[in-house]
């Protein structure tokens, strides 16, 4: 049980609950992104359903199915993206496309994804119409790799196209929350009797709720089916609601060290070098452009970008602000060392930024953009006193703002910028004059 979850102390737990029939009807993994919570919870699944020994070899027709994630006995939900992981294991073919567990690590990566896009879910729905042309090429797609000779050229171009649709489908189909009748088509399911041992029912980003949808969730909870096993995941404990979090028992995966992270390369993803320049997460972000370290300077050039601005603005009075001086000062060398050159206005900026990060088309990519923008901001002022850490605080709301409205409520990615460039750089003009300092490096004239 659990082979395949390396450097999490608490899978020793689930087993001993498991074996002693300890194990809740309703329980949370909570923990650090790509810390294995989400592959837990189908290992979990495939356990509870095993019609033998519980090993991962198991040779029974429940196990089987769980494999190659095809159980109709297991829904899953969630808003969480799967590209960079789907990138990643696509990149492990381009090593070794024959070995049969590199093709069945890509094949579980996509159909990761399409569990999510279950009829049972999206009966209805009407943005169903928008992305079924998307399901269905990528559905017959992924059925000609799985039938497609294992050392021909054929199934690596057969896998870039399905790292493409899936991209695709996540960009049209993922929504940034959890929305309530989804939970309550899953409701309708998990009281319908299972085909096999158990129903399991995973729910990923489980703090990404609607307010209904936590009700409806709480309903589930509070009287579950007897064959029903219900598994939240979610990053921090403390995000999910209290009336919720009452009725789970908890299991915390933690960060693992970076030689587990290592092994995790090795293993799971025959990454036979082993060595991550960052995080796992930032090894994955690294096969969907562009990477952490290019985000980097795209980051700095909106901010360097936004306080020059901001010293346009305030350059004919009598002072300005020490934190506009300190955040161009820090992030205009950074913008001017990735090539990006002097701070921009805010028209030719945005448009760069869409054409360089492919509009944000993947899914998850406009976040790991802001938090680059607030890790940024929050480097340039960590030293600077009261009036930085307002400002810190006031970036902190804006930023927290434009990804809901991109990511929850789907607003273009240009439009949430363009907005938030107005916001910080009105934030900095209205920050108390101080004497006169060195004038921005790039932003004077």
């Amino acid at each position: 049980m659990f082979e395949n979850i390396l450097g999490q102390e608490i899978t020793s737990q689930l087993i001993r609950d498991i074996e002693g029939e300890k194990l809740a009807p309703s329980i949370l993994f909570t923990g650090p992104e790509a810390s294995g919570k989400g592959s837990a919870a189908l290992e979990l699944g495939r356990v509870l359903s095993c019609g033998g020994n519980g090993s991962w070899n198991c040779p029974c027709a429940s196990c089987a199915s769980h494999r190659h994630l095809g159980s109709q006995d297991m829904l899953v939900l969630g808003s969480k993206p799967f590209s960079a992981e789907i990138a990643a294991c696509r990149h492990s073919l381009s090593k070794d496309c024959a070995n049969s567990s590199t093709r069945l690590l890509f094949l579980r990566a996509v159909r990761k994804l399409l569990l999510r896009f279950s009829p049972v879910l999206w009966e209805g729905d009407p943005k169903l119409k928008k992305i079924n042309g998307i399901l269905l090429d990528l559905d017959e797609k992924l059925e000609d790799f799985s039938r497609a000779p294992e050392d021909g050229e054929g199934s690596l171009a057969l896998a870039d196209t399905v790292l493409a649709l899936a991209v695709d489908l996540e960009a049209e189909g993922l929504g940034g929350h959890i929305p309530v009748d989804r939970i309550r088509r899953a409701a309708y399911w998990s009281r319908l009797a299972p085909g096999g041992k158990r129903k399991i029912l995973i729910i990923e980003n489980a703090d990404r709720m609607q307010e209904g949808a936590r009700n409806s969730l709480l309903k589930i909870l509070e009287e579950p089916p007897p064959y029903l096993t219900i598994i939240l995941c979610a990053v921090r404990e403390g995000d999910l609601l209290p009336t919720v979090r009452s009725r789970l028992r908890v299991y915390r995966f933690v960060r693992r060290e970076k030689a587990v992270e290592e092994e995790v390369l090795r293993r799971v993803f025959r990454d036979r070098d082993g060595v991550l320049p960052g995080t796992l997460m930032d090894y994955l972000n690294a096969f969907i452009p562009p990477s952490e370290e290019e985000l980097l300077p795209l980051a700095a050039w909106f901010a360097a970008s936004f306080a020059a601005g901001a010293f346009s603005a305030r350059r004919d009075q009598a002072g300005v602000s020490p934190v506009l001086l300190a955040l161009g000062k820090y992030a205009s060398p950074l913008a001017e060392d990735g090539g990006l050159g002097r701070p921009a206005d805010m028209g030719e900026l945005i448009g760069e930024l869409m054409k360089r990060t492919g509009r944000f088309k993947v899914r998850g990519l406009f976040g790991r953009f802001l938090a680059r923008l607030l890790f940024l901001i929050s480097g340039a002022l960590r030293d600077g006193g009261q009036e930085a850490l307002v400002f810190r605080e006031y970036a902190l709301k804006r930023i927290s703002d434009a990804g809901d409205a991109h990511m929850v409520y789907n607003q273009n990615p240009s439009l949430a910028l363009e907005r938030l460039f107005v916001e910080l750089k009105e934030g900095l003009t209205v920050c108390p004059a101080f004497p006169a300092g060195p004038i921005l490096r790039s932003g004077g004239q």
